[in-house]
């Protein structure tokens, strides 16, 4: 029977301290931001969209989110997902190019190669 280190209780005790005590963190309050219009698809595909932009301006800005608290669920979240480029549904073909051309055997040099029977 193999025994447990004493560093790896003392590992998983401070996970587990550190666990306990996020939990005792100060909560958001978010009631203000689900009044008022819901968004649905369309407003996740275009959040998406922007998704980026509203990354660097939330750097510099507390009051900039990039996903509306109150939205409607699913397809807001399908929404976003798409247009963010999740999945790659947009995606350019330019970055994942392959090269699909014949192969010309006479431009090939076989010239010196060892034939293995």
């Amino acid at each position: 029977m193999k025994t447990i280190s004493i560093q790896k209780y003392f590992i998983f005790a401070l996970i587990l301290a550190v666990i306990i005590l996020t939990g005792c963190a100060q909560n958001e309050v978010v009631a203000p931001c689900l009044t008022g219009h819901k968004y649905g698809f369309f407003g996740g595909l275009w959040h998406g969209f922007i998704a980026p932009f509203d990354f660097i301006a939330m750097l510099f800005n507390n009051e900039i989110t990039m996903y509306a608290q109150n939205n409607n669920g699913g397809l807001y979240a399908l929404g976003f997902l798409l247009g963010s480029g999740g999945w790659g549904f947009f995606g350019s073909k330019g970055a994942t190019r392959v090269r699909r051309g014949k192969v010309n055997i006479q431009s090939e040099r076989f010239d010196n190669a060892e034939i293995v029977e």
